[in-house]
């Protein structure tokens, strides 16, 4: 049991601290605002040695509404760390201790350290220690067949919502153990985290089409407006791939030199049926109810709309876009089931005797948990990669030395279809329909999204948009 110095003063305190640090971070979403933090859950890590104390603060950021629960684990020093200036959040002076180095904690080894190890021993931090008026209780439980403990590790840059860390392992025996990477979600929701979900589901299956499940980290929180409490996934460790490349890198340099890659994307179509059978398998199907029906209908609506409004040159296709839409609301729909939700070559790892495999099974990032862990169409796998392979094509002719693969994306979508079918069968007038539809949904969201970041890329989905609604087989 670590020692708790209760009636110790701290300046400045944790919150004043963290609340000057957090609008610096990329998985902040409060852009613009200064946080207005208010602590509504949290536990501890014990450390063996007994000199590094690892806190995870649960905060809700009532600077927005509605309010943001965010995950802010902390290690406090009595000495600086060394390597490791760029976590340093500052000092704070402890009436009891002294003076006391603060570091983001997937940055400090003790912290990754005790993250681990509840979740490879199933165990739970010292509830006695959670904050006070507080019922959070940190659970880890293990899927996998990892086993060990952190020799290393070494935290991944450049994400935008979470904070990953690769973790080099050492077996019982003292010997090398396969790397592990656990993801610590920063940003925190009521409900079973999708990643955590499917991809363990999958590992259940005996899928390699996925990096195997490990593990995950669970805990409760008060609601921010009060009265309830909250429970999801706080963090996610599975098998770590080590150098290898993501299918976008490898399809970029194939649609800049001409190389043909149809053969690849037939397998990565085989790939994704797999998961998507396996998946109906593990967490079932569901008959389409007139609601889900309608609310996919009033979506594909609402973002054409949402296009029209930043490329008014789009209203010329409204009569084009409403035939796509109609017709699809009246043909038969399969059933839904969990799919990948936000599909396309960065999500996919080139591992060498393996193949493709497939991870961030997170769903859209924007989206409300509560939509992304929904049964969907499978078709919107499919319809986000063959945009993908669009994309591909439509950045190497934005290149320096521009490229026409407007032939190589068209064959390398064919392939992917026939591949998909090739384990899902052949399908019918009806599912090519909504698979269109729902590629046509795709280009209209990166309309929206380009028109607001990159207006230069504004050709590549626009293309799309005309070729959808004018090539041969639309309605």
């Amino acid at each position: 049991m670590a020692i708790v110095h209760k009636g110790a003063s701290i300046v400045p305190t944790k919150t004043e601290m963290v609340t000057e640090w957090m609008p610096h971070q990329r998985w902040y979403h409060g852009k613009g605002h200064v946080p207005q933090l208010r602590r509504v859950g949290g536990f501890r890590f014990e450390d063996p040695e007994g000199e590094v104390g690892c806190e995870t603060l649960l905060l809700a950021d009532e600077a927005v509404a509605p309010a943001v629960v965010y995950q802010v684990p902390l290690t406090y020093r009595s000495a600086p760390l060394e390597g490791a200036e760029h976590a340093l959040l500052g000092t704070m002076e402890h009436s009891v201790l002294g003076t006391r180095w603060v570091y983001d904690g997937p940055h400090d080894p003790v912290y990754v350290s005790q993250l681990m190890a509840t979740i490879l021993g199933g165990g739970a931090s010292d509830e006695a220690q959670a904050s006070v008026g507080s019922n959070a209780l940190a659970t880890g439980s293990s899927t996998g067949h990892a086993d060990g403990s952190v020799s290393s590790s070494t935290v991944l840059s450049g994400e935008q919502s979470n904070t990953s860390v690769i973790c080099r392992m050492t077996a019982p025996d003292g010997g090398p153990a396969e790397p592990v990477i656990v993801k610590v979600f920063r940003t925190l929701q009521d409900g079973d985290n999708p990643d955590v979900v499917v991809q363990s589901a999958l590992t259940e299956e005996g899928s390699d089409r996925v990096p195997m499940a490990i593990g995950h980290l669970s805990g409760a929180w008060d609601a921010p407006t009060g009265g309830t409490t909250m429970h999801g996934h706080l963090a996610f460790a599975q098998e770590f791939i080590p150098g290898v490349e993501d299918a976008w890198r490898v399809a970029l340099v194939a649609a800049a030199s001409g190389t043909d890659f149809t053969d690849r994307a037939r397998d990565l179509g085989v790939v994704t049926a797999q998961i998507h059978t396996a998946l109906a398998h593990a967490l079932g199907t569901h008959e389409v109810t007139p609601e889900a029906r309608e609310a996919v209908v009033a979506s594909m609506r609402q973002r054409y709309a949402a296009a029209v409004a930043l490329v008014p040159d789009l209203a010329s296709r409204s009569a084009a876009v409403e035939r796509v839409v109609a017709y699809v609301h009246g043909v038969h729909w399969p059933s839904l089931q969990r799919i990948h939700g936000d599909y396309h070559l960065g999500q996919v790892l080139d591992v060498p005797e393996r193949g493709w495999v497939a991870l961030d099974f997170e769903g859209e990032p924007l989206r409300p948990l509560a939509e992304r862990v929904l049964p969907d169409l499978t078709a919107r796998d499919v319809a986000g990669m063959l945009r993908s392979f669009d994309y591909a094509a439509g950045s190497v002719a934005l290149a320096e030395s521009p490229v026409d693969a407007t032939v190589w994306a068209a064959a390398c979508r064919a392939a992917f279809l026939d591949g998909y079918a090739s384990v899902a069968g052949a399908p019918d007038a009806d599912a090519q329909a909504l698979t269109r539809a729902l590629e046509l949904d795709k280009a209209l969201y990166e309309v929206v999204y380009e028109a607001r970041n990159r207006p230069s890329w504004l050709p590549i989905p626009l293309g799309a948009v005309e070729r959808l609604t004018t090539e041969e087989g639309t309605p």
